[in-house]
């Protein structure tokens, strides 16, 4: 129990710090569960969330590809 715990708490950490690369809230909702779908395995920090995304940009949702249309470098 403990060990799920621990897996739920760290799994939580990296969907909000993969979120707080985004903006808004309404940035965080647009790209959340492509994020999850497709760059789950990113560690955020550095811009990898961005590139992990826009490498995906033909697969994300049009609000997500706004997103990463605005901040890909």
């Amino acid at each position: 129990m403990r060990r799920l715990t621990i897996l739920l708490a760290v799994a939580g950490a990296v969907a909000v710090a993969a979120a707080a690369s985004a903006q808004t809230s309404a940035e965080q909702k647009a790209c959340k569960a492509d994020f999850e779908k497709y760059c789950a395995g990113v560690v955020p920090g550095g811009g990898r969330v961005i590139a992990c995304l826009q490498k995906q940009m033909s697969k994300l949702s049009p609000d997500c590809q706004k997103v990463v249309q605005t901040y890909a470098k």
